[in-house]
């Protein structure tokens, strides 16, 4: 019986590894299917505190891996496949083996939703993107694309026309979905101009190596047409991965993670989560690592209740 496994490989759980490691609670960690988690998908990271230069988003996640692994975090890159409550703890398994520890954090992540594009994927951060706020910047005096109809598309919108000189918000049906404030805001903003009943066939550029254009087509006529464009950004909303945890622990209505305000815990004693999982808010990676520095505290606090 172990002390704590933390699921998940993103800035949550390699945080939560540095911290519960360090107050020597001999953490494993289990990387999953996508190592790094969202962050090995952006090149750039020029947000994140302490890189004046910027950072590579695999780089990132390499360093803080060594920093855990510095603090004798034993890592598993095995995807896990089951959780549940057993007596005194939980019982995680893998397709090879079964370990069972006192607490469990969830650092599982959230995955932006993709066009389904075979471009979209060649092109993921060469120009286009899920996440305004992490990479606006790229595109100054730049045109870009937004697509989506919801108020997330609105904020991203509005957010890129303080570096694009233009902004086209493409939406597939012939009326935004976004509140009235939000759509407001966007149609009276006037570097911004809406593309309805049109969704974005094919990205252009693979070539290249950069986002050169993307091919539009009208929802009503199925005509098409090309549009040279500089970027584009995917703003149709994130899953957060919480198929292992669903029927085990409390969801909101959108599948996130539901965490009791001001810490990390969870509905069930001993399970607690950090990161993207559980924030449909903010989703940065300064914030998913704060939140995984409170899920390590909180474990720790947890398991001194339970021995006293």
């Amino acid at each position: 019986m172990r002390d704590v496994l933390i699921i998940g490989s993103g800035p949550a759980g390699w945080t939560a590894a540095i911290y519960t490691a360090r107050a020597n609670l001999k953490p494993v960690l289990f990387e999953g299917e996508e190592p790094g988690g969202q962050l090995t998908t952006t090149t750039e990271v020029e947000n994140f505190p302490g890189f004046a230069e910027g950072v590579q988003g695999p780089e990132l996640m390499e360093t803080m891996k060594r920093q855990a692994q510095r603090f004798q975090t034993e890592v598993i890159s095995k995807h896990v496949l089951n959780l549940k409550k057993i007596e005194g703890g939980f019982e995680v398994k893998t397709d090879v083996e079964t370990y069972q520890a006192k607490a469990v954090i969830i650092s599982t992540g959230a995955s932006a939703r993709r066009l389904g594009l075979e471009s979209e994927k060649k092109l993921y951060g060469k120009g286009v993107s899920a996440c305004a706020t992490c990479d606006g910047f790229f595109f100054k005096d730049k045109e870009v694309i937004v697509v989506g109809g919801g108020d997330s598309a609105m904020e991203e919108a509005n957010f890129l026309t303080k570096f694009a000189t233009k902004v086209y918000i493409v939406h597939r049906r012939e009326e935004l979905r976004a509140s009235k404030i939000m759509r407001e805001r966007a149609t009276n903003n006037p570097k911004i101009e809406l593309i309805l009943s049109t969704e974005v066939v094919e990205i252009l550029g693979v070539e290249e190596d950069k986002v050169t254009g993307v091919v539009l087509k009208d929802t009503k006529t199925g005509e098409t047409r090309k549009k040279s464009i500089d970027g584009v950004f995917a703003a149709i909303g994130h899953v957060p991965n919480t198929d292992l945890v669903e029927g085990l622990l409390d969801l909101d209505e959108k599948k996130y993670i539901k965490t009791i305000p001001g810490s990390s815990r969870t509905n069930v004693p001993g399970l607690f989560a950090c990161g993207d999982v559980q924030d449909a808010i903010y989703r940065q990676a300064v914030t998913a690592a704060g939140s995984g520095c409170m899920a390590a505290l909180d474990a720790e606090r947890y398991l001194s209740s339970m021995e006293a």
